[in-house]
């Protein structure tokens, strides 16, 4: 009974901030924070991976700090770098003084010169933060292998300081869209939530906690129309992110249902992708017949 009263609690939590949960959703945090292991989230764009980092920040009234990875990025980007200008400027200032050579150059490796980068942000603050690491995925191997290591030695060494150990360890969230497979190592080393695009009832409740000016019957068509769309075979399937920009457009323009016309000169807000959104423009008859089944049917 205790741990579904946690559950409860992490679920109204999160509905507090504007998040919509579900069990699956509310176990992995409950289980994340327990243990105290870093949780991997997986799932397609735009479906609210980092969103959960973010809420949870504010649900726990701490720092988030984000280290967005891309492909090339490396340890010294995640980790520090050096104030060159200010050491500079240091060096200047200490021309005229009768210091050894080993001295000054001591004086210019100190932390008030250190620029510390998410990694090191993470572990240095004194309240623990929640630390995103996003996209995973498009980083190399040899990142996830020297991320995998921090994360198990809560450590950072640094030739011209030494060792910094953590001040506090952070609640690690992880977000990959699957753009190449991860290392066991790594998935060993995490807890794993998967999110998929919502059900209907779930995304006309997000278009409704999101965008609380819509019209209650656009809200059901909107995610009605999004729910038939993803089945069709397109280069970039839309997200959640993409309904509510949709959602809050048509809102703003203060209509109150869909027609065809009204989707056609709007799709450039859901579809990305020229081939996608001819192709979509070519079925919005079918894809509107659907739509009225689905709403029949729910």
């Amino acid at each position: 009974m205790q741990h579904k009263k946690a559950l409860a609690e992490i679920n109204a939590a999160l509905l507090e901030q504007g998040y919509i949960s579900d069990s699956a959703i509310a176990m992995a945090i409950h289980l994340s924070k327990t243990l105290k292991k870093p949780l991997l989230i997986e799932g397609p764009a735009g479906v609210g991976k980092t969103e959960i980092a973010k809420v949870m920040a504010k649900v726990m009234a701490t720092e988030l700090i984000r280290l967005q990875c891309y492909e090339g990025i490396d340890a010294p980007q995640a980790l520090y770098e050096w104030n060159y200008q200010h050491q500079l400027l240091h060096l200047k200032m200490l021309e005229n003084e009768a210091a050894s050579i080993e001295k000054k150059e001591a004086q210019l490796f100190g932390e008030k010169f250190l620029q510390k980068r998410p990694l090191l942000k993470a572990i240095q603050t004194e309240k623990p933060s929640v630390l995103l690491i996003d996209e995973i995925d498009r980083a190399d191997e040899e990142f996830e292998s020297f991320l995998l290591e921090m994360l198990s030695d809560w450590q950072i060494t640094i030739p011209e300081i030494g060792t910094m150990k953590a001040k506090s360890i952070p609640q690690v969230i992880l977000t990959s869209n699957r753009v190449r497979e991860l290392s066991e190592a790594l998935r060993r080393r995490c807890l794993y939530l998967y999110i998929d695009y919502p059900a209907f009832e779930k995304e006309v409740d997000i278009v409704t906690q999101k965008v609380p000016e819509i019209n209650g019957h656009l809200a059901r068509e909107i995610s009605a129309f999004m729910q038939e769309l993803r089945k069709m075979r397109l280069e970039k399937v839309p997200g959640v992110a993409e309904t509510l920009d949709w959602a809050t457009a048509l809102a703003e323009m203060h209509f109150d249902h869909l027609e065809k016309s009204l989707v056609e000169s709007t799709l450039g807000v859901v579809l990305k992708d020229w081939d996608d959104l001819r192709h979509t423009q070519d079925s919005l008859s079918e894809l509107f017949e659907k739509v009225k089944v689905k709403l029949r049917v729910e």
